[in-house]
């Protein structure tokens, strides 16, 4: 073997015992639990920004919705026209503004069933 070459292996055989005592220190249970309680709290941000609160329970003196569709992301009933013309609105984001805002005015003017007339006037901001 050539002495250059020897020579270049011990090198690299003494970078490798290096790393494999610096890797050995190394506490890798704290480093997943960092890493695992970062990704819960993550997920759990998300989850809050996602979902509506109004999914888990219709707030007090709110009457559940009881047959036929509702607005996405409420308890407000109305028909299947303005369901069809909300999912005609090509941005999620956009298509849920306008839902809340429609929601919001009949609850205001207390609606019971949201129609196209009322919703066309309702939507426009």
């Amino acid at each position: 073997m050539d002495d250059s070459l020897a020579q270049r292996l011990a090198a690299l055989e003494s970078r490798l015992a290096r790393l494999e005592a610096s890797l050995a220190s190394v506490n890798m249970d704290a480093a997943k639990g960092s890493i695992q309680q970062w990704v819960t709290e993550y997920v759990s941000l998300r989850l809050q920004q996602l979902v509506p609160e109004t999914c888990e329970h219709a707030p007090d003196g709110e009457v559940a919705a009881t047959g036929g569709p509702v607005l996405p992301g409420t308890r407000i009933r109305c028909t299947e026209e303005v369901i069809h013309r909300l999912g005609r609105i090509p941005i999620p984001f956009v298509r849920q503004m306008v839902a809340q805002k429609v929601a919001e005015t009949a609850r205001a003017e207390n609606v019971v069933i949201v129609d196209v007339i009322f919703f066309e006037r309702a939507a426009t901001f």
